[in-house]
């Protein structure tokens, strides 16, 4: 057996051979592509060698288990541990398999067999193919659950139950325990043991229907609860699904009743609880918004009860800042996320117990995010990469606690599959350490979490304690607070708090009370709801509460319907002044909402925000709020948007942009009259220009800065009072944008800028920007492939499939991909060739480098507290 797959093994990996060793490759497209970049991110610079085409951190080593033979039994992808430590995996659209691997440092057989278990009819007759198909699977309460997502198995899509009943080690009895709606890539995904020891928890993709009957932590009255309707996706991605779409739900050990925690996931195939029973989610990004407004990358959650994430079709994805929303507390860029796990019960250092392990298929990566408490949530204390390799699609992980390894899969989508085993093999202790409580780590955080829970617990019930107990946290200085008591009182009939909600004083906890009545009161409360929210003074607000406040405006329109003429007036008044205002996310509401109202001459006034505007992501989101204006439009009006629209054609994104671009184009031409459409007929007729690489505004050389230029310069005087608004632009002209976002802007070829100076120095980013080439990581570097006919092809693996690979080659054309026959390849290797071009400083001049160092290290933001350590 130990021949056997040796001799499988070199045949499936022995044509890719994978160098450590950094390779030089010279050609017309520079080979560097950075994808992201959080903090405490590094590259493995000293890593370990896996199986031939594997990268692991330095102390483990990662050992290719089991190569699954394709053709007999297809493609891996989801795991799971038994009592007896042995694991078992799943075909994708085939049967499960149980697997008994050696024990660790022995090479022995692995024992793989096939578990063939059919419904069966009144009769006892089996019921079409055996249970398959599964994308979630647990073993507790002695018995296998089986999240099947497929239409093969007889009954579909659902939560199945294996059971042994004779005592022989084989399953025997399949039942249906709950059908699920929905099948594919977007179907049910995970199942995971409840932290209460009583419980199953289930994820599922947005295409996957709330399972019947069931209860929610989220009130019912779902809506898309956008300002206007989202545009489609001009693919078809998504198109018609509701709210509440990509779900949680918590169910009995017998499937009896379910609830639903959380909703608004796009696509999360796999969660897990930490040790204090917090769910964290790592949910997907829709690479075709790439370069949009509404383009959300990969990001963990911490799921909390009641929580809504702000998945919406097309368009009308919600951004972070939505006050009725939950945000992220780590983003990173592009991927395809799959297995997530903590390291608990790993024989592995103590930081790798506790860490929490990401699986990304596209990126073939496992990425490691160290969380600590923070308030009443949590975020990333850092994050590293901690394995890769190309191709490693890796669909599911799990800690087996009887032999201390983490043990993953590779697979998906018909591709090569694989069981892998990482173990450590370093001089660090690898006893078990208890991960430290959220008391041990920080008691402010430790009573915030308290209270958080405490206020979950009104949740899905009406309790006449809520409102008393919630109401003082509408005005709580933390955001995951606010929103568990808005929630709670959300659950309480809405007569029992409208008045209190339209009498409070308080400016923040008065936002949040009328953002819970415009949710569940009905219409005859909106001009009171109007005209407190007019009689807040917005200057006084924090930026956040800013939005808060304007997010308030929304909902009182999108649930309680159009205004009347007074109210309208009123609001007019109170929110044209307004606009512009200081930031992109303040514009994007206002200009929304002053659409929406008819404000006198806003067309006029967002046309040239949007001509003013830096980068294509803000331009289009004033266009998509443009295109609802029916009146205040001129032929001059119409004129100038036409222009800019022609400009988009010469810009790329992901593979939705176009479309889209093409959408805003329809809608603004069906506003036109016949005589101002045979006015600007030359206009309209234009033939499109195809993308190509931007041109660069061609600036003046100052002069060619050295790294302790930069230094002297930017920390001498201390960064305090520069124009923040000329640093963006700075950030803009040096051709930054293109590649990198900062907040909620820019390209995604290389890392997020945003919390840079929580991660490098200046000193750091001086090197950086003077000699890119100068520390290239191997996580972000783009691959090398040789091929038979002797071709080379660099670039970045976006698809993966049985056959073949589809590569991006040039990264300003991400939607433009390269197709590789698998067969034909010889040999793949990483560069250390940066795409990033030398001198992009050299046009800025002193106080320009100042500016935009400003930007760079407070985000933006003038009260950043990098500015407050430089006092």
């Amino acid at each position: 057996m130990a021949a056997e797959q040796n001799e499988l093994a070199t045949k499936l990996y022995g044509k890719v051979s994978f160098s450590l060793a950094a390779l030089v490759v010279l050609g017309a497209v520079l080979t560097y592509w950075l994808r992201r970049s959080q903090p405490g991110s590094q590259m493995l610079e000293a890593a370990s060698r896996g199986p031939g085409h594997i990268q692991v951190k330095e102390g483990f080593e990662v050992e290719l288990v089991y190569p699954v033979p394709r053709e007999e039994r297809g493609s891996w992808v989801a795991l799971a541990v038994d009592p007896k430590g042995r694991l078992i995996s799943s075909d994708q659209s085939g049967l499960l398999y149980r697997i008994t691997p050696p024990p660790i440092g022995e090479d022995g057989p692995v024992e793989v067999e096939p578990i063939e278990v059919w419904l069966k009819d009144a009769e006892g007759e089996r019921v079409g193919d055996p249970i398959g198909g599964a994308q979630g699977l647990l073993h507790a309460f002695g018995a296998l659950y089986v999240v099947v997502n497929s239409s093969h198995v007889a009954r579909g899509s659902g939560l199945y139950r294996l059971r042994d009943t004779n005592g022989d080690d084989q399953y025997d009895q399949v039942e249906l325990l709950k059908r699920f709606q929905g099948t594919g890539e977007h179907g049910p995904h995970s199942v995971r043991f409840g932290p209460d020891g009583e419980s199953l928890y289930i994820v599922a993709g947005n295409a996957t229907a709330p399972p019947e009957n069931a209860d929610s932590r989220l009130p019912k009255n779902w809506a898309t609860d956008t300002l206007f309707q989202p545009l489609p996706d001009p693919r078809g991605i998504g198109t018609g699904l509701e709210p509440p779409a990509g779900w949680i739900a918590r169910t009995d050990p017998n499937g009896t009743t379910f609830e639903i925690i959380s909703a608004g996931l796009r696509n999360a195939y796999d969660f897990d609880f930490n040790h204090e029973g917090d769910i964290f989610v790592y949910d997907s990004d829709a690479e075709g918004d790439i370069g949009l407004p509404w383009y959300r990358p990969i990001r963990v959650n911490h799921v909390t009860s009641g929580s809504e994430l702000g998945w919406r079709t097309g368009s009308g994805k919600w951004p972070d800042y939505y006050q009725d929303t939950l945000p992220p507390f780590l983003e990173l860029g592009e991927g395809s996320p799959t297995g997530v796990t903590f390291g608990y019960g790993a024989e592995f250092p103590a930081r790798y117990q506790h860490a929490l392990f990401l699986c990304d298929w596209a990126y073939g990566e496992l990425d490691l995010a160290h969380l600590e408490p923070y308030g009443a949530t949590y975020r990333a204390r850092s994050s590293e990469p901690f394995l890769a390799g190309t191709p490693l699609p890796l669909t599911a992980l799990s800690v087996n606690p009887n032999d201390g390894a983490n043990y993953f899969v590779t697979g998906g989508r018909g591709a090569q599959s694989a069981l892998y085993r990482i173990t450590y093999t370093g001089d660090e202790s690898t006893e078990p350490v208890d991960p430290p409580t959220i008391a041990e780590q920080n008691s402010d955080a430790a009573a915030a979490h308290e209270l958080r829970r405490a206020l979950e617990a009104f949740h899905g019930v009406e309790d006449g304690k809520a409102i008393e107990k919630a109401w003082p946290e509408l005005n709580h200085r933390d955001r995951f607070i606010r929103y568990a008591a808005r929630i709670a009182i959300e659950h309480q009939p809405a007569e029992q708090w409208a008045r209190k909600a339209l009498n409070e004083s308080e400016p923040i906890a008065l936002v949040e009370a009328l953002i819970a009545l415009a949710r569940q009161g009905d219409d005859q409360f909106q001009p009171e709801i109007v005209e407190r929210l007019n009689g807040v003074d917005y200057a006084a607000l924090p930026q956040a509460h800013r939005l808060a406040w304007l997010r308030a405006y929304e909902l009182v329109f999108i649930r309680l319907g159009e205004p009347d003429d007074e109210t309208r007036r009123e609001a007019i008044e109170a929110l044209d002044p307004l606009f512009p205002a200081d930031t992109a996310s303040e514009n994007r509401l206002l200009s929304q909402l002053l659409i929406f109202l008819d404000a006198p001459g806003i067309v006029s006034r967002i046309l040239g925000r949007l001509e003013a505007a830096p980068t294509a992501e803000e331009q289009i989101q004033y266009a998509r709020a443009l295109i609802e204006a029916e009146s205040g439009w001129d032929t001059g009006l119409y004129e100038r948007y036409f222009e800019w629209l022609h400009t988009m054609s010469q810009v790329s994104g992901g593979k939705s942009f176009r479309g889209y671009i093409e959408s805003l184009y329809d809608r603004g031409k069906a506003l036109l009259t016949d005589k101002q459409a045979e006015k600007l007929a030359a206009l309209l007729d234009r033939e499109k220009i195809e993308p190509k690489m931007p041109e660069v505004e061609p600036r003046d050389f100052h002069k060619n800065w050295a790294v302790e230029e930069i230094v002297e310069a930017v920390t001498h005087p201390p960064l305090q009072a520069q124009d923040y608004s000329r640093g963006r632009e700075m950030f803009a002209a040096t051709r930054c944008f293109d590649c990198h976002r900062m907040g909620r802007e820019g390209g995604t070829f290389g890392p997020d800028l945003t919390g840079i100076s929580r991660r490098f120095s200046v000193e750091d980013l001086a090197e950086k920007l003077v000699d890119p080439n100068l520390n290239v990581s191997d996580q972000y570097a783009n691959t090398v492939f040789e091929l038979e006919d002797g071709r080379r092809i660099s670039g970045r693996i976006s698809e993966i499939f049985a056959d073949r690979l589809l590569v991006v080659t040039n990264p300003y054309a991400p939607s433009d991909y390269t197709e590789i026959d698998r067969n034909e390849i010889v040999n793949q290797k990483r560069s250390d060739l940066s795409i990033m071009p030398p001198g992009l400083l050299n046009t800025l001049n002193e106080e320009e480098l100042r500016d935009l160092f400003a930007f760079l290290l407070g985000d933006g933001d003038s009260d950043h507290p990098y500015f407050e350590n430089q006092k």
